[in-house]
């Protein structure tokens, strides 16, 4: 992106030393640096408390703490449903942040999409159905379609980088334009549901779901379009894509999905411009012009 554009800059990674310093002067935590967590786009860093236990610490995605405080509840309530996920042992205020640690759930990220990693994320999925039923406080997730999100989504990249860019914006606002192109339901949903925020035991089952800094009330099937995104970004396998291409087709309904693929569109087109080359924004575009009508 130009350099006069600062607002439009990569966003910027999480320095783990700083963060732990800033929690510790903060409060009673006196967290140990373990080091920094693989993988994400911001970044996260393994840490430990004084009494052993293995934490993962993160910065709040520009939210009050009292909202993390809800999240930490919806959480609780999605683990008594038998969804893996974690804890979080603290949420901390410290200047211009909010600092979570999580929970340390077992395993890895997987190496790839397979088959098998993106069937038993759909199942998973399944048990979001409902979870957030009487949880009428939260409002569904902003799709995006009509204006830029908080630092994601954003409609200038598009519309500054060239003319494939402009032509999909163009479509992503004509999606939005109807009074009805919102999100809907009462389930629980990740909105940055790929394998990338998955962890896998030895035996390459699912042992956690982690990164819920998007955390909404909607539509869960939602994350399915962001997980077969995360699948085409991921260069994962054929047989997994068609297979979770055939599960979209036949969940959601047509008009449902070009709403869900908009924004996804438009969030992943933004992302690559903003952080990786000019050959990924072409086949980002490529993929999301698969079901551009």
């Amino acid at each position: 992106m130009p350099d006069d554009h600062p607002d439009l800059a990569p966003v910027r990674r999480l320095d783990p030393a700083h963060l732990v310093a800033l929690v510790n002067e903060h409060t009673d935590a006196r967290l140990t640096l373990l080091g920094a967590a693989p993988g994400g786009e911001v970044g996260a860093a393994y840490v430990r408390w004084p009494d052993g236990r293995d934490g993962v610490l993160t910065i709040g995605p520009g939210t009050s703490a009292d909202q993390l405080r809800t999240t930490a509840e919806i959480l609780a309530a999605a683990r008594a449903r038998g969804v893996p996920v974690p804890a979080y042992d603290l949420i901390a205020e410290v200047p211009d942040a909010v600092a979570i640690v999580q929970e340390r759930l077992p395993g890895s990220p997987p190496a790839r999409d397979d088959l098998r990693t993106v069937q038993a994320m759909v199942e998973l999925n399944e048990r979001f159905a409902g979870l957030l039923a009487g949880c009428t406080d939260l409002e569904p997730p902003d799709l995006y379609l009509r204006h830029s999100g908080p630092g994601f989504c954003l409609h200038e990249p598009l519309a500054r980088y060239d003319a494939r860019t402009r032509g999909l914006l163009s479509w992503i606002r004509e999606v939005g334009a109807d009074d009805d192109a919102r999100m809907t339901g009462d389930d629980l949903v990740h909105l940055d549901f790929h394998a990338g925020n998955v962890l896998v035991d030895e035996t390459g089952a699912i042992s956690g779901i982690v990164d819920w800094d998007g955390i909404g009330r909607g539509d869960r099937r939602f994350d399915l379009v962001t997980l077969r995104f995360g699948v085409a970004s991921r260069n994962g396998d054929p047989d997994a894509a068609r297979w979770l291409d055939d599960v979209i087709d036949r969940t959601i309904e047509p008009a449902t999905l070009r709403l869900y693929w908009a924004s996804m569109s438009l969030r992943m087109v933004d992302w690559v411009i903003r952080h990786y080359s000019a050959a990924e924004v072409d086949l980002m575009l490529d993929f999301a012009g698969t079901r551009i009508d």
